[in-house]
């Protein structure tokens, strides 16, 4: 009997690089721009090698303009173009507010539909890295808040390359956001051709007591946790919504009403942020089932501190979701 194939494991970092390099094989309309993508050097390494392949035609090194990038994006997209505009760090998406929020997201809707801006925001979400302020912000919710943009995050090396491809092919402006402290953990990625649809949830582990929503890295957080309560007969279930907008409501609310009780970890900031929306979703949706209130666990409302001790307490780790888990479960 022939031993089935090992399936193969690569980086998270890898697993971007080859659906961006892939997509633009297929499509020779799809370019990159932004700071050091290409003989600048690639911050964090993940768009290693591009350059050699295509070109500083298509792997194009900016100026350091945010806006400037963003609106070459914007009217490249519009002419028939599919740009991967790179924002080295979410903090900078504040630059890019105008094209990003009034021209990128309405331009659809204020041509009636004749113009498109099939366009990629690429950038990063994430603390913990030690970078301080202005360097460490998660603000995914921002963008989700927007009609016309849609917004991807995934949390395993799979997910980033199968939706990376779909926000290549998207007709719309997309924004992904990787976390930046995940391009090195690894994980089973086909070699074979797929995509991602957005708008699919997807269980990363099942479980009856307790649902577990998690976000980007905090689906890791969230599987950690899960394998803690397992050590204490508590069953949790792991869902990852991987893009907010389309947002699959139907598996956080089926979810809940199977487990009767929900937790929504995200790393954004706890107040106004993406995890009272998801909360509020499943308290909707799962109410009567509920056995306990939708708890939500987000970073402390505070700026992310350069000290390394002070920024550890500011984000969700997994012993805070055991210990709300077992307070929800009757376990303390």
């Amino acid at each position: 009997m022939s031993m089935p194939e090992p399936v193969r494991e690569i980086t998270f970092g890898q697993a971007i690089n080859e659906a961006i390099a892939e997509e633009m094989r297929r499509d020779p309309r799809v370019f990159i721009i932004g700071e050091d993508v290409a003989e600048a050097g690639t911050t964090f390494k993940v768009l290693k090698g591009l350059v050699e392949e295509f070109g500083p035609a298509r792997i194009i090194d900016s100026p350091i303009s945010e806006a400037g990038i963003a609106g070459l994006g914007v009217g490249a997209a519009i002419t028939g173009m599919r740009p991967i505009v790179d924002i080295m760090f979410g903090d900078f998406m504040t630059l890019t507010m105008d094209q990003m929020v009034n021209q990128a997201a309405k331009t659809h809707y204020m041509s009636g539909g004749k113009l498109k801006v099939p366009m990629v925001f690429r950038t990063t979400l994430g603390a913990s890295r030690r970078s301080a302020a202005q360097h460490s912000q998660s603000l995914h919710a921002w963008v989700s808040h927007i009609p016309g943009l849609k917004v991807a995050i995934p949390s395993t090396p799979y997910d980033a390359k199968g939706l990376m491809k779909t926000a290549i092919r998207d007709e719309s402006p997309v924004v992904t956001f990787e976390d930046k402290m995940m391009f090195q953990l690894k994980g089973p990625v086909p070699a074979e051709e797929y995509t991602i649809p957005f708008g699919q949830a997807d269980i990363k582990r099942s479980g009856t007591d307790i649902t577990l929503v998690g976000t980007s890295s905090m689906v890791q957080v969230a599987l950690e946790a899960a394998g803690m309560l397992a050590e204490i007969g508590l069953s949790a279930e792991v869902v990852d919504p991987r893009t907010l907008t389309p947002l699959d409501t139907k598996t956080l609310i089926e979810s809940a009403k199977k487990t009767s009780r929900a937790i929504v970890i995200d790393e954004g900031h706890y107040s106004f942020g993406a995890t009272a929306e998801l909360a509020s979703v499943i308290a909707d949706g799962a109410f009567y089932y509920l056995d306990a209130p939708v708890k939500r666990l987000g970073a402390m409302d505070v700026p992310i501190p350069f000290s390394p001790v002070l920024e550890d307490l500011t984000i969700p780790t997994a012993a805070a979701v055991t210990e709300m888990a077992k307070l929800l479960c009757g376990r303390l």
